[in-house]
């Protein structure tokens, strides 16, 4: 399974369990992630994404998007897109 790093979280949202991702790489609803920090290290599929609060079907390098997360994260996590 092939990774590509397509960003790094800036913030969460623990109320409503979302990571603000500042994208170097494009991403779309779909795609499937994987979370690695420090403490964290999950795959998830990205089921609805924001930028500014409306949601996007995809984004490119340089947005900053908000998706649901399943676990918690945490400022400088790495977000890999899976390349299956």
């Amino acid at each position: 399974m092939e990774e590509k790093e397509v960003g790094v979280v800036t913030h969460y949202y623990g109320h409503v369990n979302v990571g603000i991702v500042q994208l170097s790489d494009s991403l779309k609803v779909g795609d499937s992630i994987h979370v690695k920090g420090h403490s964290e290290d999950f795959t998830q599929a990205i089921e609805s994404m924001q930028i500014e609060h409306q949601d996007v079907a995809e984004a490119k390098a340089g947005d900053v998007i908000g998706i649901k997360v399943q676990q918690k994260v945490h400022p400088n996590d790495k977000v890999c897109k899976v390349i299956s």
